[in-house]
Parts: structure tokens; C-alpha cells; sequence
């Protein structure tokens, strides 16, 4: 037997409602009213809920995996699948203890990273107003409460918690004698001396460090001597193909403005017995980083030897014997910025006067011979995209790219003797004229030398800076 009890309320003996249905809806008390389960009594909730707040968890959508643009909903959480592009969640309009939950579905974010985009001018970590985050990171997930307007969206579950909303992605900044574009990247060229002004540092979600070249200016040849040594070559580049010198990392960079010095050409050498010093070229510097003059290719009949620099100077003829080429990598850094000078030719008597061939940053310089000089040794590169195709032509084209701080030519009695690749001076002959043996402008390259002439100048140095700018 079944006994059913119908009433529309249940009141107190005050008379205050403890129950009360109308129309279905069946309300529990009275605002201000304490409602107390007992200890170990248990809710079960075969419907849905509503306004019974939330601890930090959300209702994650299983049945609908996001592959596009779309509005998150306050409450829910989402699987999204980049594997066939980048796309944007909108977050929605922020209220106190909104909550979205997002996860990377597949492990595919490191490839195609995913955007979380405020509603309007919201914040998210307290960033920049309206500033978005990008999560980039295979497997990532994050989940995001609104606080207030102050810090906005606030990550409290993430595998980045470093993450903050902002619209700084990339460094920009100005400066040069001239800039060109190449895809994403910008490269500012410095033929002289000026200032790169970064007016913004960006970050690692977009770009917060820069690759650049830096070469020395060239060393100037011996007066019926060695050739000069190429500029100290010092560089970093993100691209595929890479020289052997290219350093292992970015340089981070600030707001700030950063003075450039463009190293000039050593002097060519005016004095047979008269030391090469005088002949180095000059550093070129970018931030923290400084390359050495190329060294200067020594006289006929000096004692001391061939100049040191970021590559060697040559030996020059004496009498007797075979005179020693310069240090390169001087100062030592490491990747290293040059290479060594070669040494003259054993034989020097009777006219026969084969003079070194200069270091570059790619080899070191040849030896010179009896009655031959020795070439120049090659420089090193970078690679096209460095500059770009619609670039103006700067450094020598080689196998691999752009060649700079290659050494100059040495002296021999007659004909001509091949500058490195790289912007070296060709070496030889009295009949050789003077502006081929010189170092051309703005490769580093190291002078090179005549027979019966004064020496020649090395050329200038130059500086690139090249960054990610979108």
C-alpha cells in the first residue's frame, strides 16, 4: 500500500516557510536562512546545477574538440587541436570567479601555437590591457580565473606560469645606414657609425634577441711585403646555413640606444725596417661584442714580424729567410675571429721577393715563395637570407653567402697574386694599380701588397643587426 502526502508549503511554528513549491519550483528556506547536511549524508545531482559556484574546476567539452576561432563560455573547458593551424580563444566578458580551462589537444601547440585573447581591454596576469597570450608549448594547458580589473584573468593552473598578457611580441628598433626585410626578419646595415635605438625588447613568445655581424676593419699591406690580415669576423645567425665562426646564441637586448663603431682600414706601410704596428686596422663594436682589426702585413727587411689582429698580417721578404705571419684571434674569443697570416718566401735575394698572403676569417694566409706572393686567405660568411635578394650587394658572393674579413694578396716581382673572397686586396706587381690592391669598402678585407711600392690601405669594417619583427 502507497500513501502520498500533497502539500504546497511547509512552514514553522512561526509561520516562516521551510518549503514552499509554486509552479514546479520548489524553494529551500528563505534568504539568510542555514541550511546544514549532516555529516555523512549524501547529494546526489541527476540534473544539472546552477549557481552553486565553482572550486577551480570547469565542465570540459569532450564532445566538441576546437580546430577554429571561437568564444570561450565562463565554466567550460576545451580541448583545442592545432595540428592544422594557429587559431584564437576569445575569452569572454570577465566577471569575478569566471574560470575557462584550456588544453592542447594533441600535443601540437610547440608547432602551431595557440592564442588566448581578452574581451576588450581586459588583462591577463596583470599585462598590458587588451595584451594576449600565446601558449607554444607541446602539451600545454592553462587555466584562467577572473579576479578583478587589476590583474584580469589571473593563470591558476599553467606549465608556463611566466606567461603574462601583452602586445610588445617583437623587438623593433631603428638605426642605420640602411635597412632591408627579408620574410619575418629585419636587418639594419651600418657602413659608419651611428646608434641602433631599440624602442622595444619584445619577448620569447614573439622575438627578445638579435643576430648580427660584426667585422673589423682591415689590416693595410707592407711596403714590398706581406698583405693585410682580414678584420676580426664575428657573427650569429638563426638561419640553416650558418658560418663556422657563428656564435651559439641570440643577444638579448633592452630599451635602449646602443652606439655602433665601424672599424676603418690599417694605413699600407711607407718604410721598408719599420715595424707593421701602425698598419692594424681598426675594432669594430656592437653591444657586447668587439672585433679586432685585421693585423698589418709586415715590410720588406723588418724585424718584429707581421701584425697580430682578428686575423694575421703576412710575413714580409727579408733577408735572410722566411719572416713569420701575425696572430689571428687576437684577443681570443671564442667562436674564434680570424685565423693566421701566412709567412714570406725563404728565398729573397736577387729580386725574388714572395710576400704572404694575408689571414682571413675563413683560413689562414698562405706562404709565399721564391719570386711568388702567396693569395689571400678566404673570409667567412653569411648566409643570403642574412640581407635578403632585394638587398643592395654588400660583402664578395661566394659558395655559401656574403664573405667578409678575407686577407690581401702578397707582393712578388711581377703579374698578380688573388685577394681571398671576401674583400681582399690583390697582391703582385709594381703595375698592379694601387685601388686593387686596397681593400674595397665595408668587407673587412685586408690590403694587399705590392713589389717595389708602398703598401695599401684595408678596407672598412661593417656591422649588421638582424631581428625577428613579426
Amino acid at each position: 500500500m502507497t500513501s502520498t502526502i500533497k502539500v504546497d508549503n511547509i512552514q514553522d511554528q512561526d509561520g516562516n516557510n521551510i518549503i514552499n513549491e509554486n509552479s514546479n519550483t520548489i524553494t529551500v528556506g528563505a534568504s539568510g536562512d542555514t541550511i546544514i547536511i549532516p555529516s555523512g549524508a549524501t547529494i546526489t545531482n541527476n540534473g544539472t546545477q546552477n549557481g552553486f559556484g565553482r572550486t577551480g574546476t570547469v565542465d570540459w567539452q569532450t564532445g566538441s574538440i576546437k580546430t577554429a576561432t571561437f568564444t570561450a563560455v565562463s565554466g567550460e573547458g576545451y580541448f583545442c587541436n592545432t595540428a592544422g593551424g594557429s587559431f584564437t580563444v576569445n575569452l569572454p566578458a570577465g566577471s569575478a570567479g569566471a574560470i575557462v580551462s584550456i588544453q592542447d589537444y594533441n600535443n601540437t601547440f610547440d608547432s602551431n601555437l595557440l592564442i588566448v585573447d581578452p574581451n576588450g581591454s581586459e588583462k591577463i596576469n596583470g599585462g598590458q590591457a587588451g595584451g594576449f597570450v600565446q601558449l607554444q608549448t607541446e602539451g600545454e594547458g592553462i587555466t584562467l580565473v577572473y579576479i578583478d580589473a587589476t590583474v584580469g584573468w589571473r593563470s591558476i593552473q599553467d606549465n608556463v606560469f611566466a606567461d603574462t598578457g601583452t602586445t610588445d611580441l617583437f623587438v623593433t628598433a631603428t638605426g642605420g645606414n640602411a635597412t632591408v626585410t627579408c620574410g619575418n626578419f629585419k636587418t639594419h646595415i651600418f657602413t659608419g657609425p651611428g646608434t641602433l635605438t631599440v624602442t622595444c625588447a619584445g619577448n620569447a613568445c614573439g622575438s627578445n634577441t638579435v643576430d648580427y655581424l660584426v667585422v673589423a676593419g682591415g689590416g693595410g699591406s707592407g711596403r714590398t711585403g706581406g698583405g693585410g690580415g682580414g678584420g676580426g669576423f664575428r657573427s650569429r645567425s638563426s638561419l640553416p646555413s650558418v658560418s663556422p665562426l657563428n656564435a651559439p646564441a641570440g643577444l638579448p637586448v633592452s630599451v635602449q640606444g646602443y652606439p655602433i663603431t665601424v672599424g676603418s682600414g690599417g694605413v699600407g706601410g711607407t718604410s721598408d725596417g719599420v715595424p707593421s704596428a701602425p698598419q692594424i686596422g681598426s675594432n669594430s663594436i656592437f653591444s657586447t661584442i668587439t672585433s679586432t682589426g685585421g693585423g698589418g702585413g709586415q715590410n720588406y727587411n723588418t724585424p718584429g714580424g707581421a701584425g697580430p689582429g682578428g686575423s694575421g698580417g703576412a710575413g714580409g721578404p727579408s733577408n735572410p729567410g722566411s719572416a713569420p705571419g701575425g696572430t689571428g684571434n687576437t684577443p681570443p674569443v671564442s667562436p674564434p675571429q680570424g685565423n693566421n697570416g701566412g709567412p714570406s718566401s725563404a728565398a729573397n735575394t736577387g729580386g725574388n721577393r714572395g710576400g704572404g698572403g694575408g689571414g682571413g676569417a675563413g683560413a689562414a694566409g698562405g706562404s709565399g715563395s721564391s719570386g711568388c706572393g702567396a693569395v689571400g686567405a678566404i673570409g667567412s660568411f653569411v648566409a643570403p637570407g642574412f640581407i635578403g635578394p632585394t638587398a643592395p650587394s654588400y660583402g664578395d658572393t661566394g659558395p655559401s653567402g656574403r664573405y667578409f674579413s678575407a686577407g690581401g694578396g702578397g707582393a712578388q716581382p711581377s703579374g698578380t697574386v688573388a685577394g681571398g673572397t671576401g674583400g681582399g686586396g690583390i697582391g703582385g706587381g709594381p703595375t698592379v694599380p694601387s685601388s686593387d690592391k686596397s681593400g674595397p669598402p665595408n668587407k673587412g678585407g685586408g690590403a694587399g701588397s705590392s713589389n717595389d711600392n708602398n703598401g695599401n690601405n684595408g678596407g672598412p669594417g661593417i656591422v649588421m643587426v638582424r631581428y625577428k619583427f613579426q
